[in-house]
C-alpha cells in the first residue's frame, strides 16, 4: 500500500509540470466523468488520498480495526454522497454553513444513510468473528450497538469533513507547496479504525 500511495504522490505532483503533462491528459481522458472540479483544476484526486488513508490505518492500528477503518470509507463515503444528492431538494436536510464548523454543504439524509449502510456489513463480521470461549462480550444487544456506533464514526468522520475542502495556501513562507486538502478518503478511515479500537 505504501508503493501504492508513493506512486500516486509522485503522480499527482508531476501532472501539472511541463513535459508531464500528458499524465493529465491521461488522466482526464480515463477519468475525466469521475474527477470533480477540484480535482481538474489541479488539486489531488481522491485516490491519493484514499490509499494514503488506507496505509495510514493499516499502519496504526490492528488488523481488525484498520480493515474495518478502510470499510467503513469503502461503505459510508459513496452511499452518503449518492443519498444526499438524491435528497438536495429536501431544504431541512442541508447542512449550509456546518454546526459548529462540521459538515458544511453537506447533508443530515446522507450521514444517516451512510451510517446505516455500514450497519448490515459491521454486524455481518462482527458476529462471523471469533470472541473465544466466553462468546461476544455484552451479547448480541452489544454487537448491534458495536455495528451502529462503527458505521456512524465512518459517517460522522464524511461529515466533519468541509465542502469545499480546507486547502493548504500555496506558498508557506515564500516557498511553494503541494495543494495539499483536507479529505474525506483520508479522514474516514483513520477516525473509523479509531473508534474500532474502542469499540472492540
Amino acid at each position: 500500500m505504501a508503493i501504492l500511495t508513493s506512486a500516486t504522490l509522485l503522480m499527482e505532483l508531476l501532472r501539472y509540470r511541463r513535459g508531464f503533462r500528458w499524465m493529465n491528459a491521461a488522466l482526464h481522458f480515463f477519468l475525466g466523468g469521475a474527477l470533480r472540479k477540484h480535482e481538474m483544476e489541479g488539486n489531488f484526486t481522491g485516490s491519493f488520498y484514499y490509499f494514503f488513508g488506507a496505509a495510514a490505518s493499516a499502519r496504526l492500528f490492528p488488523k481488525t480495526a484498520g480493515t474495518m477503518g478502510i470499510m467503513q470509507l469503502a461503505l459510508a463515503d459513496p452511499s452518503a454522497s449518492f443519498f444526499g444528492r438524491r435528497t438536495r431538494h429536501i431544504y431541512w436536510s442541508r447542512i449550509e454553513n456546518g454546526l459548529g464548523g462540521l459538515g458544511r454543504n453537506k447533508r443530515l439524509l446522507g450521514f444517516l444513510v451512510g451510517a446505516l449502510f455500514c450497519f448490515p456489513f459491521n454486524y455481518r463480521v462482527f458476529k462471523s468473528a471469533k470472541w473465544g470461549s466466553k462468546g461476544i462480550p455484552g451479547g448480541e444487544a452489544a454487537l448491534v450497538a458495536a455495528s451502529l456506533l462503527l458505521g456512524l464514526a465512518g459517517a460522522f468522520a464524511d461529515l466533519a469533513v468541509p465542502t469545499p475542502a480546507l486547502t493548504m495556501p500555496k506558498k508557506v513562507f515564500g516557498i511553494p507547496v503541494p495543494p495539499f486538502h483536507v479529505d474525506d478518503n483520508f479522514v474516514v478511515p483513520i477516525f473509523s479504525g479509531w473508534a474500532c479500537t474502542k469499540k472492540i
